[in-house]
Parts: C-alpha cells; sequence; structure tokens
C-alpha cells in the first residue's frame, strides 16, 4: 500500500502509523516528517523505487516520534537541508532527552516488529542534532518548483512546531495538531504546552479550509465533508479531557492514569507505557494552568 500516490506532487510514506509525506516540485522534493529509526529503512526503500532522493528533510517537531529518524535519513541524503522551526533544537538539548528519547526509540522499534512493520532496525544511541539546520519560521515559504510549502507555526503541541500548508492542492499536514488519530475512536488530545494555543491551532488551520488533510498517523483525509468533523472531532476530544480534568477532584496522578487506562490501547500501544503515562500527565499540569 505504501507508498502510495495522493496526486502527482504529493505521496505518503512510511506505514500507517507514521505517514511520511512527500512533497514532489519541478525542482526538488521534500519530506514532511522523518519519523522513527524504525521506519528509516522503509522510507528510503520507498523512496528508491520512486527513484528519487530528497533535497529537503523537514522536522515539524522534535518529539521522538517525529525525529529518531532522522540521522539514518540524513546519512542516506547528506546533501539534503533540514529544516526545522527555531524551538526544536533547545528542545533536544534538555538534559532529560537523551534517556527517554533513546528508550522510546527501543520500545517503538519492538512495538513495531511485533506488528510486522519492520524486520530489524537500530535504535539510535544518541538524541538527533540540529545543528546547522535551516530554520522557518511562520508564514515562510519553501518553492520546490511550481509547488509551494508554506510553515505555519503551530503552538500548543510542542515547542519548536511547524506545519506545512501547500495551497496549490489546498492540503494541510498537521502532523499532530489535531491529536493522535484513533481511527473510528477520535483523537487523544495533544495540548502538551498549552490547551488556549492547541484549540487556537485547531480554529487556525480548519479556517484554511482545506481539501485534504494529512496527519502524522492513521489518516489522510480526502473528503470534505470528512475533514470538517475531523476539525469537530479533535476540538471535542480536547473539550472533554479538559472539562473530566477540570471537574475531577481526585489527586492529579489519580487523573493521569485513569485517562492512561482509557487511552493506553490499540494503536497507541505502539509507545511506551510510560510515555503515555507522562502525557497524560501533561494534560492534567496544562488544565491545571488554566
Amino acid at each position: 500500500m505504501y507508498p502510495y500516490e495522493i496526486h502527482h506532487n504529493l505521496l505518503v510514506l512510511g506505514n500507517e502509523y507514521f505517514h511520511i509525506y512527500l512533497a514532489r516540485g519541478k525542482r526538488a522534493c521534500a519530506l514532511v516528517e522523518v519519523g522513527v529509526s524504525a521506519t528509516s529503512s522503509i522510507i528510503m526503500e520507498q523512496l528508491s523505487s520512486l527513484g528519487i532522493t530528497p533535497e529537503y528533510l523537514i522536522v515539524t517537531h522534535p518529539h521522538s516520534d517525529h525525529i529518531t529518524g532522522l540521522d539514518n535519513l540524513r546519512g542516506s541524503y547528506p546533501d539534503a537541508t533540514v529544516i526545522a522551526a527555531e524551538e526544536a533544537a533547545s528542545f533536544l538539548d534538555h538534559p532529560k532527552a537523551a534517556h527517554a528519547m533513546i528508550a522510546e526509540d527501543n520500545h517503538m522499534i519492538e512495538a513495531l516488529i511485533a506488528r510486522g512493520f519492520c524486520g530489524s532496525a537500530k535504535a539510535i544511541r544518541s538524541v538527533p542534532s540540529l545543528a546547522g539546520c535551516k530554520v522557518v519560521r511562520d508564514e515562510e515559504v519553501l518553492d520546490l518548483g511550481e509547488l509551494k510549502l508554506v510553515f505555519l507555526e503551530a503552538k500548543g503541541h510542542s515547542p519548536g512546531n511547524i506545519l506545512v500548508s501547500i495551497p496549490r492542492l489546498k492540503t494541510v499536514l498537521a502532523s499532530d495538531s489535531l491529536g493522535n488519530h484513533y481511527p473510528g475512536r477520535g483523537f487523544f488530545p495533544t495540548f502538551f504546552t498549552g490547551y488556549a494555543d492547541y484549540m487556537n491551532t485547531i480554529d487556525r488551520l480548519e479556517k484554511l479550509s482545506p481539501d485534504m488533510l494529512g496527519l502524522a498517523h492513521n489518516g489522510f483525509i480526502l473528503d470534505k465533508k470528512q475533514i470538517e468533523r475531523t476539525f469537530q472531532n479533535s476540538r471535542r476530544c480536547a473539550g472533554d479531557v479538559k472539562e473530566y480534568i477540570f471537574h475531577d477532584q481526585r489527586s492529579d496522578e489519580a487523573i493521569a492514569q485513569d485517562l492512561f487506562g482509557f487511552y493506553y490501547t490499540g494503536e497507541l500501544a505502539v509507545y511506551s507505557p510510560q510515555n503515555i503515562l507522562n502525557c497524560c500527565r501533561l494534560l492534567v499540569r496544562r488544565v491545571r494552568e488554566l
């Protein structure tokens, strides 16, 4: 199934757990998302089957499931320019980043192998570096030749979170800014850096009125009505969690444990339990700040 072509200028690589988008212009090609170490060999095989060498590697944000594939891709495409937002590098420099990211990458490799999505892979041994990358800011444009990518600063989910709009295709590649998608169940909300910012980002993306909407996990949506429902669903899921936390009188840890018990299943179980529990703790913390 992968890679598959959405449009001559846009293809989906990777697998359903981790979508990597190939934007193909007349002059250059860009990967939007770089995936995890376990998907990097798959992406390279898919690019080889297409006869494409990417000129740009776009890191949407510095969470482990969106950056641990970077060094493998950069090793295979040394001439490619790495693109990221300004705050992404400093996030990776945090003293706790290395241990958590390496442990999470190991877990994702084992989880994907168990699900039959990769035969073998080596986990990262150090945090990928964004030193020397091209820093982009809100509404900056990358011209690939008759195809322009517009970068959108997206607050609420992660420091250094930058999304991609493709005006010519009326497409938004939303990464995790609508949450982590559960097919048939909605979204695991991911307002890890701020609830209000997260909701404002959803509003901003919806106002672009895309004809095509690409998520980072489990979904590329082509139907206009379904896209409208997806924005509504994303907003509702975040609001429901906010209200649940706000009105629960128990300890923050008890609430986080309950959220973990509800969400840690299906597609989300590709991540480590500790990671998702910590995400639930962040959700509680962000609501307490309101």
